[in-house]
């Protein structure tokens, strides 16, 4: 269907059944099943193309942890033939190659208006429609919005003092340039050991002249051990893509990496250390499944967290790096589980050093580098590897109101609320794709963007055939899905560490575990009942 424009009081307004707010892998999928259905649909992204976080994300090895056979799309059983990964680990220049792909392929791009930042969204209560504004002055409608911001897509701002004295070359691993970077002959200084910092360190480390790494709170990375993939193992995937999928969906994670089923003091000492040598040799897929029980037994989880800290003891040479790089006070997976390619051994390297941000934190920007407690580090580049404002920092970066007035900064004031991670009280057919609440960061993402976003557009079809106008959640439904992953968050061991998991990497920003750690397959199965019920905890209105 053809998309209106029309006169408003600021001039033009381009009006929509349904406006996408996103390009990545949640946004693209919304705009070709909400396309096949016959709806009018646009995209705006803020980018400059298709692809999300990856779009941006393009920082020296740059490179996905969920592997690549899980990190796709099942919708199309034609693309899945048609596109060969070539590593178990795709690079990001790979999965935004995928992503460039599969926009050709199924013509995504003329839905999108690209380079479009959203201000400001508002739900008018009279015409029961979203009116949104951007940047540019711009002005759209719609009468349905569906939020694929995604949980990383806002990168934090850089917050140490001083930074536009500083006359080096400044970059953040959350929007890289789109030009390769030289480092020949550079001192350079990467400021973050989260999952970017520690893909960075090893490829940065070859061509620079120094590298020096500020780390506040250090990762625990485990050995990816990545692997070209071959012919015969692809044609081989491809052969048995559907058997796959479908193990996939009864999975905790919606992935076929190895789980156990063993909680770890149910194996004999020698034994579970054997387990855990072999497993740390083939690489981290192995090593992450290995026990059951690691995040709500906290014994289980301090004698896997010691085996880590050995490993790097049995790495890093100088014994004081080695003792600083030993994450300590949280437990092992509560944090995002790193995965690596030589970031230990790179600090055996003469021109690699580490400062200890707790022993000697960062106090400004110079002209020529960084001051520290104790000391002026000159550098030629920095890189700010700091992370993200993650879960809700994209949505709340747009000022929302919805029905009443009520803006979204208010009603996440105690942290996001929501029905599934998909509806929310007062905000009429605002559906939101990988929000807060749901399984999110937890999952394999692009499978929960496709149950997501199928669960969506059945839901606006059902709204069309029934005659109904608009949809939400009710007060009741979204206080017991909130109650519900509370509850379960507290029986795990995610609670008990200071991340961006939890919302403590952003000054202010509320403390807590707003994801359901139930499995997305257990969250599927909820999503897909509430449907089957008729949208129970669903509040609808008449056309």
């Amino acid at each position: 269907m053809d998309i209106n424009t029309s006169a408003g009081p600021t001039g033009a307004v381009r009006r929509a059944e349904a406006i996408v707010v996103g390009a990545g892998f949640g946004g693209m999928y919304a705009i070709h099943r909400l396309r096949q259905e016959g709806l009018s649909v646009l995209g705006l992204e803020a980018g400059g193309d298709v692809g999300g976080t990856w779009y941006w994300n393009r920082y020296p090895g740059a490179r996905c942890d969920v592997t690549s056979i899980d990190y796709s799309y099942a919708f199309s059983q034609a693309i899945e033939q048609e596109w060969t990964w070539s590593e178990v680990f795709a690079a990001g220049s790979e999965i935004l190659a995928y992503a460039n792909f599969v926009a050709d392929r199924l013509d995504l791009r003329s839905a999108y208006q690209f380079n479009t930042r959203v201000q400001t969204i508002a739900f008018d209560d009279a015409r029961r429609v979203w009116t949104l504004t951007t940047e540019q002055g711009q002005m759209f409608e719609a009468d349905n919005l569906i939020m694929a911001t995604g949980p990383l897509s806002l990168p934090k701002p850089v917050d140490i003092p001083g930074a536009d004295r500083f006359k080096g070359e400044l970059y953040r691993s959350g929007k890289w340039p789109h030009h390769d970077v030289d480092f020949r002959g550079k001192r350079v200084g990467v400021i973050g050991t989260g999952s970017s910092g520690i893909q960075i360190v090893p490829v940065v480390a070859e061509t620079c002249q120094s590298l020096t790494v500020f780390q506040r709170t250090p990762s625990f990375t485990l050995p990816m051990r990545n692997k070209k993939v071959s012919e015969d193992y692809a044609a081989q995937l491809k052969a048995n893509m559907a058997g796959l999928r479908a193990v996939a969906r009864t999975t905790f994670t919606g992935g076929v990496r190895p789980l156990s089923t063993r909680p770890l003091f149910s194996i004999p000492v020698e034994e579970r250390n054997e387990l855990m040598e072999e497993a740390w040799a083939k690489g981290a897929l192995q090593f992450l499944g290995l026990f059951s029980d690691l995040l709500t037994n906290a014994a289980a989880n301090e004698i896997v967290a010691d085996f880590v800290r050995d490993k790097i003891s049995q790495t890093v040479k100088d014994p004081v790096t080695a003792e600083a790089l030993k994450p300590r006070g949280y437990p092992i997976y509560a944090r995002r589980p790193c995965l690596d390619t030589q970031y230990y051994e790179t600090y055996n390297l003469p021109h690699v050093s580490l400062v200890d941000c707790f022993e000697e934190p960062i106090s400004a920007f110079t002209e020529t580098g960084l001051r520290t407690s104790q000391r002026e580090i000159a550098l030629d580049v920095i890189i700010m590897a700091t992370g993200y404002d993650a879960l809700t920092g994209p949505m709340l970066a747009i000022d929302i109101t919805g029905r009443d007035g009520l803006k979204l900064s208010e009603a996440w004031r105690d942290g996001p609320r929501s029905y599934l991670a998909l509806l929310m009280h007062g905000f009429p057919n605002m559906f939101i794709i990988g929000g807060p609440n749901g399984p999110s960061i937890l999952a394999n993402y692009i499978r929960l963007d496709e149950l997501n976003v199928d669960w969506v557009v059945d839901c606006i079809l059902h709204m069309q055939r029934e005659g109904l106008a608009t949809v939400e959640a009710t007060a009741e439904a979204q206080t017991r899905w909130s109650q519900t992953v509370g509850e379960i968050a507290d029986r795990t061991l995610y609670v008990k560490a200071d991340t961006w998991y939890t919302g403590t990497n952003i000054e202010g920003k509320p403390r807590g575990f707003f994801v359901f750690a139930g499995g997305l397959n257990r969250y599927a199965e909820i999503c897909a009942g509430v449907a089957a019920a008729g949208y129970e905890g669903c509040c609808f209105t008449a056309r």
